[in-house]
């Protein structure tokens, strides 16, 4: 089945309260630290076959349940937040690959620098809520170099590894609502 051929013309808004755009990383090379970004808008576009989506996240809300961590993450060792206060997807391509799979290509900026990933989306179904929006459900996930956008600070340990990994599994889980 196409997705894009199932998906009706139109707009879509990312109801934030109902999705999650989150990431994790490798904690002192044992386990994995997880976190999200509680703040952030996006949309899509679908016309003709075709798709496209943009989301923009206020880096200052990153959220890993730790007050301390946040703050390191925020700071300038890290996401920069008070110079570099966005994070912005823009895609470049949307493609059907499989069924119930799309494949989003497009820039990722963070700290004014860009770079295009990849990231394939599984479509999870369509429902009308009690309100009478249409949503539509997508989770999906991308891996990036983290030193590639300038998250450059680490830390050795007495062990050898590092504090916290180069790469970043970035998550996506989002519920869509058709413009009306």
């Amino acid at each position: 089945m196409s997705v894009l051929s199932t998906l009706p013309a139109g707009t879509f808004n990312i109801d934030p309260s109902h999705s999650r755009v989150g990431f994790s990383a490798r904690h002192a090379m044992v386990t994995k630290v997880r976190g999200s970004f509680n703040e952030f808008t996006g949309s899509g576009t679908v016309a003709d076959g075709a798709a496209s989506i943009t989301i923009e996240i206020n880096a200052a809300s990153i959220d890993t349940r730790s007050a301390d961590r946040d703050g390191h993450l925020q700071s300038p060792d890290f996401f920069d937040v008070a110079a570099f206060p966005k994070i912005t997807f823009a895609s470049t391509s949307v493609k059907d690959s499989g069924s119930d799979k799309l494949v989003v290509e497009g820039n990722l900026t963070i700290k004014d620098v860009t770079k295009s990933i990849s990231i394939e989306f599984e479509y999870t179904g369509t429902a009308t809520d009690p309100y009478g929006n249409a949503r539509f459900g997508f989770e999906g996930a991308s891996e990036i170099n983290r030193k590639d956008y300038g998250l450059t600070w680490n830390a050795v340990l007495e062990t050898g590894g590092v504090i916290v990994s180069e790469n970043i599994k970035l998550e996506f889980e989002i519920s869509a609502i058709a413009a009306k």
